[in-house]
């Protein structure tokens, strides 16, 4: 497994890092973690080496960290690092911070984590976690011994990057980037800010949400066409990973063919050529043509006061922009098949444009338009 290493961190971290909120599910509740299987793919990781576990006080309707101490702690303490986050949109004293870091520690089933960020320090975010003095704190337990190496995860401008990584000393970053980003949502300055401060760069949503894993027919043939044995997947892991001053790529796996697919490419690692770019550059022009929502499953947006599952909603939209350029007779059919797997209160009908779901969306989609859009679509207009 491929490992890179930087001062900063003091240790070798595999490229290929295991994220824990998108695990195997027994329903399509977040919550329903199908935990035999997911267990069994933290071994498989483990036993290829992976060396970097992802989870946060979120995910998977606050089941990840759970999960994670049962899944890990079946290991060797020193075959793995774990990182998790401080939700600073959930506090509302100092005294926040104390109780929930302590239950991450019981949850987790650690005495110290190996990286610990502030989670999602866009700027509402970053105003509350510095009203809360949530920095001193996890300094001092950094002094403790509680927390190895301290960072932050945010979704914002380069403007808010830039103010965030000036007001405090940082051991590493976590940002989104892939090669749909790069220039959409600039994701080139917030990597280019990090790297010229020698700030070690954690890449999270290198594959979109999977997005990049199951493109539109005319992206995917491009990138076939180029390399007809790569998957769409590796593609998109393997762009991230050339770029000087990552330290690990998170991929959030659901199965164990992902993970076999993952292990593959970092193994056996081979940063991209020139060529290959402008490979990627097409396909992502391609894919940006097909008019799919650019929403990563991140579930940030839920839960709807209305009700409406909107990843789902975005999913089985996208889903059917795809089938509509390869068969456009068949595509409504297909839409309406699947819509129909959602509770009818589930549904962008019940969108009542209140807004709430801007203020929380990493990728700044129009969710109100888009649900308005797909209400029309469903209703046949």
């Amino acid at each position: 497994m491929e490992k890179r290493y930087f001062e900063s961190v003091g240790r070798s971290i595999t490229l290929l890092g295991f994220g824990l909120m998108r695990l195997p599910l027994k329903s399509t509740n977040a919550g329903d973690i199908d935990a035999d299987a997911a267990r069994n793919m933290v071994d498989m990781a483990i036993e290829a080496g992976v060396n970097y576990f992802d989870t946060a006080w979120v995910y998977h309707e606050g089941k990840s960290e759970s999960f994670a101490g049962d899944a890990l702690s079946r290991h060797k303490r020193e075959e793995y690092c774990l990182a998790t986050k401080m939700p600073s949109w959930l506090l509302e004293s100092e005294e926040d911070v104390e109780r929930i870091f302590s239950e991450q520690l019981r949850k987790c089933k650690v005495d110290y984590f190996d990286f610990y960020l502030m989670h999602n320090l866009c700027g509402e975010r970053y105003e509350l976690a510095e009203k809360y003095r949530v920095y001193e704190f996890l300094r001092r337990k950094k002094e403790e011994g509680r927390i190895l190496r301290l960072g932050f995860s945010i979704h914002d401008s380069a403007e808010v990057l830039l103010k965030v990584t000036n007001a405090h000393q940082w051991d590493f970053a976590q940002i989104q980037l892939n090669y749909l980003d790069w220039e959409t949502l600039d994701s080139k300055t917030l990597y280019e800010t990090l790297y010229t401060r020698d700030i070690p760069i954690i890449v999270m949503e290198p594959v979109r949400g999977g997005a990049l894993a199951t493109l539109s027919p005319s992206a995917e043939k491009i990138l076939k066409e180029a390399d007809h044995e790569a998957s769409l997947a590796s593609w998109a892991l393997r762009y991230a990973a050339s770029l000087p001053g990552v330290l690990t790529v998170l991929s959030g796996m659901s199965d164990e063919t992902q993970l076999k697919d993952n292990i593959k490419t970092m193994t056996d690692f081979h940063i991209l050529s020139e060529s290959e770019r402008d490979v990627l550059g097409r396909a992502a022009t391609a894919y940006r043509a097909s008019g799919a929502v650019p929403c990563t499953s991140c579930r940030y947006c839920m839960d709807c006061p209305s009700g409406v599952d909107i990843p789902r909603v975005f999913a089985i939209y996208n889903h059917y922009r795809i089938i509509a350029q390869v068969s456009p007779n068949i595509a409504p059919i297909v839409f309406d098949n699947n819509y129909r797997t959602l509770d009818e209160g589930e549904r962008a009908l019940n969108c009542v444009s209140c807004g709430q779901c801007l203020e929380h969306c990493p990728q700044g989609i129009n969710i109100p338009g888009r649900m308005h859009e797909i209400a029309e679509l469903a209703a046949g207009k």
